[in-house]
């Protein structure tokens, strides 16, 4: 309850001279991230829910393919087509595409999405991650923005799973080769390191974080029909509209069942999913 109160309150009541946001003020909110975030088109399903009910509310987004938090602000794009990019580094002046997003507009709310992997390892975490969602916040010009961390999910693979990054690819201070996750052996181990390990990068940086990595595993130990995936990891159409009705109830505090809004996928599936979802 107090995370849906920041949120809803944070935007409702300035703190000195307690002026009112009125409901036709509108309230910018921008993704950043890459396609866990934008496959099956989840912002616009979520924008979709919002016009229903907060049509004030705004959403876009600045997500890239097999973009980490830390190459949003480190890479420049080359190239790009639907599913991949070519980036090299930024130079000494240069600004990256997300840079320039991030600071174009005053933004009231930014959610921020990694690679579940990318938070798993302990020194990737600590060392990149954690740098870069503090460098985000500094590029945010609005002094009043909250941050969102987008709890990601369990992937499909096949147990025992195991992860590592060479760590050169970290820090070129540790003093080994490789950098790896702990052993995962079933689910309720995954979730819970998942869980976790996005609860340390929240506490670390004063961040509200979705519940989206829980919603998942109800549906994967409690609705077996239900598939949410398109892959090892990506959402599917399910999936996605799963992730908007959590960050539709984040952003709103009201209940997704009340909507009369169902996507594009089946009805009775769409409702199930609301429920859960609460």
């Amino acid at each position: 309850m107090r995370i849906i109160l920041l949120i809803i309150f944070a935007f409702a009541v300035t703190n000195c001279n307690s002026r009112k946001l009125q409901s036709s003020q509108e309230l910018n909110v921008l993704f950043v991230g890459n396609s866990l975030t934008y496959f099956h088109d989840m912002p616009q399903t979520l924008q979709l829910m919002l016009d229903e009910t907060h049509p004030n509310i705004k959403i876009d987004q600045i997500t890239c393919p097999g973009q980490s938090l830390p190459g949003h602000l480190s890479n420049i794009i080359t190239s790009r087509t639907e599913n991949s990019i070519s980036t090299r580094k930024k130079e000494p002046g240069e600004t990256t595409e997300t840079e320039h997003k991030i600071t174009e507009k005053n933004w009231d709310i930014i959610i921020l999405q990694t690679g579940t992997v990318s938070v798993l390892i302990p020194e990737n975490r600590d060392l990149k991650l954690n740098k870069a969602i503090s460098d985000i916040k500094k590029l945010a010009t609005n002094p009043e923005c909250e941050f969102i961390l987008f709890n990601t999910w369990p992937s499909k693979k096949e147990y025992p799973k195991h992860y590592c990054y060479s760590s050169s690819r970290i820090d070129e201070s540790i003093d080994k080769d490789e950098c790896c996750s702990p052993t995962i052996q079933n689910l309720e181990q995954e979730i819970k390191l998942i869980n976790e390990s996005y609860d340390l990068v929240a506490q670390e940086h004063g961040l509200i974080k979705s519940n989206n990595g829980t919603k998942y595993y109800d549906v994967l130990t409690k609705y077996l029909e239900i598939e949410l995936y398109d892959d090892d990891i990506h959402p599917n159409k399910n999936g996605a509209f799963l992730n908007a009705c959590v960050f539709y109830q984040l952003l709103t505090g009201k209940k997704v069942t009340k909507l009369k809004f169902n996507g594009d996928i089946e009805p009775n599936t769409a409702e199930l999913l609301k429920k859960i979802s609460e």
